[in-house]
């Protein structure tokens, strides 16, 4: 189990003084014989200073004690919570996760007492240790040591009484704690969203009044979603819709389901839909017709001898034509998961197995997948010997690997010597290539020969459900992502009812729990004992013990879960999802945190509203994903969806399973858990790349800023250019107008002479024998209103001044307009416009640039008429 995120290191020192030293060293009574009492239900407590946290939500705090972890030899104090066994290291003052377990995992924990032999000249009083033993689901065995004459293991056994195994559903943790943020939409939405992709219906979407109105049933040309089992009339166990035959009516439906154990008819769990592209926006869904169905047992009775025409026609609907033109139908291959002996033994109470002579072109295989009782025997004797070869065994003593330098199978954990004639009598790994096989096997039945497989064992809900779901995975790539992965678990575990409450030792909602007598284990300890150091023997005075006494305890899921890193490790390129994420999804599944594993089947869960009531597992593993993205832990770093977008087809010869080292050696001997170095150093190397590739962003982001600024300063001198060269063009105008000016005043016979105090003298010399006039003039610029006009009048003020030396008589005025103006009449009469031509000391014709009155001269005058 993840620990909480805003975890710290916090002293505790305070909440050990609350424990005195009479109760750490000595106290008074023994309580070795103590009577089998009803236990009150559990008090909190209050929270230790520093613990909370390390607590989840409305976790709440029962008992505690101080002891000492002899696997690791590590003081400490042991809580017992509401959800879980927390030990706290007296040193490092955080949690140790070999100590800490949920109380859901636990499987059994007794009580131990070791009695040691005194010396010659020691009191005649014997010393012993207190012990106590937890042995958990998830393949570890740990003990905890506490002082003698004291309460606090029994204080923490009684609280192991109460919580470990509640009575009521409703007193587990997972109902306490509530949704939270990690609320459950309908698993029933998910489940037809489901069945309309394997119907290749993806752009239809189910909600939730569709299912609560019934309007949920879809098809395609070979199969329909059925309503038959909606309110779980028709079978307890099946989900609410069931796909099935289109040729098959319901009735025909509810007929053939008498003829199955439990009522568990025939039912598709998988059909081929594989999609064809045509066009970017037209996508054809051509199946080859294909499918996986699942079911029960066939009752034929002792005799082999019942029949049922419902059920032939069911099973010989699933035999569609052939596809691509081969005519025909295809042919069915009946898969029966158990021992062909086992199969008939069960004919005595009126099951068995089918005849091939009465299903339509069938042929019946046997796969011989023991049972659940041999799968539960056969993890316990893994367990015992990991944890006897172990680095940190559970005896706290030198083991087989701990001072030898030796590795599983000579370091090569792939190697067959490491999986099977290392790992004595366990026959763990034998079921695990079994259940690989039988599902190779399928798979291969349905992509090569195109042909429909029919899966079954018993009740057909263990060895059916790990067979079609594994043979699901090697099918369809979908059920390779994380989000396909989920739709298979919640499909064909959940919906199709297993039981996880009885094999995960759970209580039921009839209220009944286990039954969990006291039984004596101190001298008998066959399970995984505490091996003695010479000299020591075990004490003979009997000691308590709490034992998983369930006979349908079975590890059948984590089995599944074990397959599945198999094929992980034999395909890296094929799973969207790591090693790790299996490991956590089965602690939390182990630890019923959630709601989502509870109870027996869709209808117990539904009647009751655990999805309402508990949170939601795969929405807290999403929540862990979206805060790592795509670097996090739960993503396989290899996946390459290209690679393997087809079936995977294992060849027999690659079926050989080894260790799991991320779950089975990650408490015996962590340092092999860990051998995944190359993993993780390529994670190591991944987020290195992800840094590099931010700091690259950063500086191309920088390099295209400064281009962009580069580009507008090319802009502005582009601008800058234009408007100088603009100037350019308007002072050139501005020289030729000047010119032109200077030619039309040289041209009314004035000589200009510019000074270089830019004073201006125009002199005049007249065609009437007059003496010559002086006009000086400077240059000067008249103000305007607005300065911002586009027309910029110059003016140039003309003084006529005459000779000093001379007297000249008359009008100056009259004499320079009749000598110069060319449009003076005769009468004396002026031809310019609005007369204002030549005013003296003001303005004259040609100094002046009116170009208005320019414009409105008629055509026919002019400046130079002959005289």
């Amino acid at each position: 189990m993840a620990m909480p995120r805003n975890r710290r290191t916090t002293s505790l020192r305070d909440s050990d003084s609350r424990l005195g030293d009479s109760d750490k060293i000595e106290g008074a009574g023994s309580w070795d014989a103590i009577e089998w009492t009803k236990i009150d239900q559990p008090v909190s407590r209050p929270v230790p200073h520093g613990l909370s946290d390390f607590l989840y939500e409305a976790e709440e705090v029962l008992a505690e004690g101080y002891g000492v972890l002899v696997n690791t030899d590590e003081a400490g104090t042991l809580f017992v919570t509401s959800f879980r066994l927390l030990f706290l290291s007296e040193g490092s003052r955080d949690i140790i996760a070999l100590g800490t377990i949920p109380l859901a995992t636990i499987e059994k924990f007794n009580k131990i007492i070791i009695k040691q032999p005194s010396g010659p000249r020691q009191s005649e009083k014997t010393p012993t240790r207190r012990l106590l033993q937890v042995i958990g689901k998830d393949m570890r065995i740990i003990i905890f040591s506490f002082r003698p004459r004291t309460k606090q293991r029994r204080a923490v056994f009684e609280a192991l009484l109460r919580c470990a195994r509640p009575v009521r559903l409703w007193d587990m943790y997972t109902f306490s704690s509530g949704p939270s943020r990690f609320s459950n939409s309908s698993p029933r939405v998910r489940l037809v969203n489901e069945y309309l992709r394997l119907l290749g219906m993806e752009s239809h979407h189910s909600d939730i009044s569709t299912i609560e109105d019934g309007s949920f049933e879809a098809s395609n040309d070979w199969w329909r979603i059925s309503d038959v089992n909606a309110n779980y009339d028709m079978c307890a166990t099946y989900p609410f819709s069931l796909l099935i035959p289109k040729s098959i009516r319901d009735e025909d439906v509810l007929q053939a389901c008498k003829f199955r154990a439990r009522c568990r008819l025939p039912a598709i769990s998988w059909c081929d839909a594989r999609k064809y592209w045509i066009s970017v926006v037209i996508t054809i869904y051509i199946g080859t017709g294909a499918v996986l169905a699942r079911s029960s047992q066939p009752l034929v009775g002792l005799m082999m001898n019942m029949r049922s025409n419902a059920d032939e026609n069911l099973v010989g609907a699933l035999c569609t034509q052939l596809s691509g033109g081969k005519g025909g139908r295809r042919k069915l291959y009946i898969a029966d998961a158990r021992p062909r002996k086992n199969a008939l033994a069960n004919g005595a109470m009126g099951g068995g197995s089918e005849s091939s002579s009465n299903y339509f072109q069938s042929e019946i295989v046997f796969f011989g997948i023991d049972n659940i009782h041999a799968m539960r025997e056969s993890l316990v004797r893994l367990r015992d010997y990991l944890d006897t070869h172990g680095t940190k065994s559970s005896d706290g003593m030198s083991s087989f690997l701990r001072h030898g330098g030796w590795t599983w199978g000579g370091g090569n954990l792939s190697s067959m010597s490491a999986s099977v004639s290392t790992l004595g009598d366990s026959g763990w790994l034998i079921h695990i290539q079994n259940v690989l096989a039988g599902s190779a096997w399928i798979a291969a039945r349905v992509a090569m020969e195109s042909a429909s497989v029919l899966v079954h064992c018993s009740d057909g809900w263990d060895r059916t459900t790990q067979l079609v779901a594994l043979a699901s995975l090697l099918l369809d790539p979908y059920y390779r992502t994380i989000k396909g992965f989920q739709a298979l678990v919640e499909k064909d575990w959940l919906a199709f009812g297993h039981p996880f409450s009885d094999r995960a030792g759970m209580p039921n909602l009839t209220g009944s729990g286990l039954d969990l007598p006291r039984q004596s284990s101190s001298s008998n300890f066959p399970s995984s004992p505490i091996r003695q150091a010479p000299g020591t023997f075990p004490s003979q005075s009997s000691a308590s013990s709490q034992t998983q006494t369930s006979n349908n305890y079975s590890p059948i899921f984590l089995q599944w879960i074990d397959c599945v890193s198999q094929l992980l490790r034999m395909y890296p390129f094929a799973f969207e999802f790591s090693s790790a994420f299996l490991v956590h999804f089965l602690d939390c599944m182990l630890s019923c945190r959630f709601g989502n594993f509870l109870c027996n089947s869709e209808k117990e869960r539904e009647q009751y509203g655990v999805s309402e009531a508990c949170g939601c597992l795969w929405m807290y593993l999403d929540d862990l994903r979206a805060s790592g993205g795509r670097s996090h832990v739960h993503y396989n770093l290899f996946y390459d969806p290209s690679k393997h977008d087809g079936p995977l087809l294992p060849p027999a010869a690659a079926l050989a399973p080894t260790l799991w080292p991320q779950f089975h050696l990650r408490w015996s001997c962590p340092s092999e858990a860990q051998s995944g170095e190359v993993e993780a150093q390529c994670r190591i190397m991944m987020e290195q790349i992800s840094e590099l590739q931010k700091a690259k962003d950063v500086a191309e982001r920088k390099a295209r800023e400064m281009i962009s600024t580069m580009e507008a300063i090319k802009v502005e001198i582009r601008t800058e250019k234009q408007t100088s060269s603009s100037a350019m063009n308007l002072a050139r105008k501005a020289n030729r107008e000047n010119e032109i000016i200077k030619r039309a005043i040289q041209s009314l016979g004035c000589r200009i002479q510019v000074s270089g105090n830019d004073d201006c003298t125009i002199d005049i010399e007249s065609n009437l024998g007059d003496l010559p006039q002086r006009i000086t003039s400077s240059p000067s610029t008249r103000d305007s209103a607005d300065s911002n006009e586009e027309k910029t009048n110059m003016s140039i003020s003309v003084t006529l001044t005459p000779d000093s030396n001379d007297d000249i008589p008359g009008n100056p005025i009259l004499r320079v307009c009749e000598s110069l103006c060319p449009l003076r009449t005769r009468e004396g009469g002026c031809k310019w416009p609005d007369a204002g031509c030549a005013q003296l000391e003001s303005q004259f014709v040609g100094l002046r640039a009116n170009y208005d009155a320019f414009d409105r001269l008629s055509i026919y005058d002019g400046y130079f008429q002959p005289e």
